[in-house]
């Protein structure tokens, strides 16, 4: 039986590409999740793109960064520089808030492989064939130009060519007008891109506002400001309290829920499940008579004292965050208007919150597998609208991991469509991956496992993590040594030294920070119970009368760290962060450096809270561009005391009982015209 002839397939290149195409782009980072999620900046930070680029055969390569706005469909390109092992690089800096793309494109470039190899000839022969096909190359370039450009082009390549052909050619003379580093830039301005590669997707990019990268957080209740034992606060008492807390060098000052609290199931002081007349309740459990999510507590004031206090606070260089809890109180409005939204039981009643054995009858979670799921999300966005129409364009969201994460995605993504400046803190103690996971939905900061994290080992590693692993492109970190919700028991000796020494981490090891202000600021630290986190008197269920005159109050050291975070711009930011060894388990040494490495910090923290301790730290001159040999000066900014520093070893002993730490500004040694040494 005779075959059959089997039919010839023609050539075709696996990506479905010219097959010419020789350039491969192998990678382009940095990239979140192949795509899918977008790198976070601020805008004015510059973005450092890396491209795995390379070519079979030894042809040059030209690699370029391509970037733009979202609104912008044409966008910039810029050249990326070889680092050796198939590895470019190049940056860019967006420059305002919103959302970029950005990709790459590579191509074997004719052109620079020519001059690659011209460079390298030394036979006359070799270069007469050689410049007469750079002659060829030119006059491809000339015809891509314009003006000019194109004439100055067609002139070199007819003079190269005459040059090559000329019986009295000089192999010399000849070399270098083929080699001519001017006109060369601007042939290189003209490549042929017809056999360019381009990489697969534009990769996204979100440019925040300054406050996203760096913030200082006091977080109060607004119920507890009121001078007088007994009498609710109000945001006229809080509005008296702001040049207290702009003085600390605060720039957020954060409210938990200011809506009306429920009074079916309401919480009693401690967290007692039955309250007494009295009792205020908690501010989570959201909603009554008087309104929902969209309403303030009558006690705090009324709209318009919120809206002058967002001005009164702007006015000392303050914001005012919000934190927004989906959630209900029993007897909130939504309840009766929407029983679609909640889980209902057997016996007829509304499922409350549970974290078996913990029960918070108090309040209802949503249902976010309702078949009314559209409109619930409608309406909890709209929650987000109407305090952006009041003036709040920053938000604490309260445990976001218990919300479908797809609403997420599309609340943040709608809201900062029209309204990038707006902020998303994310309160979610739980898993990694699902903190993660939120964090590339779309919140701007993140909490942290900071408050449990103690000891030497677990704060160089976890920090370590925050401020480069694979998450520092898209997680910002917000630490926290306390809230209302967590009093660790490193805290609940009420030893000055600690609460300073944990001040000084939080502040220093991360660009954004936060303090349960009044509590922290006046070390509160009696626990409920042994062994609980929660605080004995717990501002969550009662008024709070705060002594702000307390002698001591850690105010002043709190206005000092601040006041340096501010001053230093290595301290605005996360990735420069570098540990440092130094030979004793309680001393915790760390440099950080600003983008453009002009200002560097070093601290040092004891972490004993009772005894004096020392050591040697290894910190090499050069690495905080300080001539080696040569003296540098290291000025303490939290006493003000200067030390100078020679060599690659230098002694420091901190004593907890007064100050558990060193905040160095390195001071370069310079010489000035009359040769004197200074420091600056």
């Amino acid at each position: 039986m005779a075959e059959k002839n089997t039919p010839v397939r023609p050539p075709t290149h696996p990506d479905g590409a010219d097959g010419r195409v020789r350039a491969v782009i192998d990678a382009v980072l940095p990239i979140v999740d192949g795509g899918r999620f977008p790198v976070k900046r601020v805008a004015g930070e510059a973005l450092r793109v890396q491209a795995h680029c390379f070519a079979d055969g030894h042809d040059m390569l030209r690699v370029m960064l391509r970037w733009r706005s979202e609104d912008d469909a044409h966008g910039a390109e810029l050249p990326m520089k070889p680092l050796g092992n198939d590895v470019w690089q190049a940056e860019f800096t967006p420059p305002a808030i919103g959302r970029y793309r950005y990709t790459v494109a590579a191509w074997v470039d004719a052109f620079e492989s020519w001059r690659h190899d011209m460079a390298r000839r030394v036979e006359l022969d070799d270069i007469r064939i050689a410049s007469q096909i750079g002659a060829l190359e030119i006059a491809a370039a000339a015809e891509r130009a314009n003006g000019v450009e194109r004439k100055t082009l067609a002139r070199w390549g007819m003079e190269l060519h005459s040059a090559a052909v000329a019986d009295a050619a000089d192999a010399t003379v000849l070399k270098a007008l083929a080699l001519d580093e001017a006109l060369a830039a601007l042939a290189a301005r003209y490549p042929d891109r017809r056999l360019a590669a381009q990489y697969p997707l534009e990769l996204p990019l979100v440019a925040d506002r300054d406050r996203a990268r760096f913030s200082s957080w006091y977080e109060l209740f607004p119920r507890s400001t009121a001078t007088e034992t007994g009498r609710h606060g109000s945001f006229k008492d809080v509005a008296a309290r702001l040049p207290a807390i702009a003085a600390m060098g605060f720039d957020v000052l954060y409210f938990p829920p200011i809506h009306p609290i429920g009074r079916v199931q309401r919480k009693g002081k401690n967290n007692a499940l039955v309250a007494k007349a009295d009792d205020v309740g908690s501010p989570w459990a959201i909603g009554a008579a008087e309104g929902g999510h969209k309403s303030i507590l009558p006690e705090l004031g009324t709209a318009e004292d919120f809206r002058h206090l967002i001005a009164q606070a702007a006015g000392h260089g303050l914001e005012i965050a919000l934190d927004i809890a989906f959630q209900c109180a029993p007897d909130h409005p939504y309840v009766k208007a929407h029983p679609s939204w909640f889980r209902w039981r057997p016996d007829g009643s509304v499922q409350y919150a549970e974290n078996p054995p913990k029960k918070y009858q108090d309040i209802y979670p949503f249902n976010f597998e309702s078949e009314d799921w559209p409109a619930l999300w409608a309406e909890l966005k709209s929650v987000f609208d109407h305090w952006i129409a009041e003036g709040v364009k920053i938000f604490r969201v309260d445990n976001p991991h218990t919300k479908a994460f797809p609403f997420w995605e599309w609340a943040i993504g709608e809201i900062k469509r029209q309204h990038p400046e707006v902020i998303f803190l994310a309160e979610a103690f739980t898993r990694p991956k699902v903190m993660h996971r939120l964090a590339k939905l779309g919140f701007t900061q993140s909490y942290t496992y900071f408050t449990w994290r103690n000891d030497k080992q677990e704060l160089t590693e976890y920090f370590t993590e925050l401020s480069a692993g694979p998450g520092s492109e898209y997680f910002r970190p917000n630490v926290w040594p306390n809230t209302p919700d967590i009093l660790h028991e490193r805290l609940q000796g009420g030893e000055p030294a600690v609460f300073m020494a944990r001040l000084v981490l939080a502040a220093t090891l991360a660009a954004n920070y936060g303090i349960y202000g009044p509590a922290f600021e006046l070390r509160e630290h009696l626990p409920r119970e042994p062994g609980s986190e929660e605080y004995l008197h717990s501002e969550k269920y009662q008024l709070r009368a705060w002594n702000h005159d307390d002698p001591g109050s850690l105010a002043p050291f709190i206005a000092r760290v601040n006041g340096i975070r501010r001053d230093n711009p290595a301290l605005h930011a996360d990735r420069g962060l570098r540990f440092l060894a130094i030979d004793n388990d309680q001393l915790l040494a760390y440099a950080k450096r600003s983008d453009d490495g002009v200002n560097v910090v070093v601290t040092v923290v004891n972490l004993d809270p009772h005894n004096v301790q020392s050591g040697w730290l290894a910190l090499d001159p050069a690495s905080i561009d300080c001539e080696a040999g040569h003296p540098f000066q290291m000025h303490d900014l939290l006493s003000n005391q200067r030390f100078v520093w020679q060599g690659d070893r230098h002694f420091v002993r901190l004593d907890p009982h007064s100050v558990p730490a060193h905040i160095f500004r390195v001071r370069r040694r310079v010489r000035d015209e009359r040769e004197f040494d200074y420091f600056q």
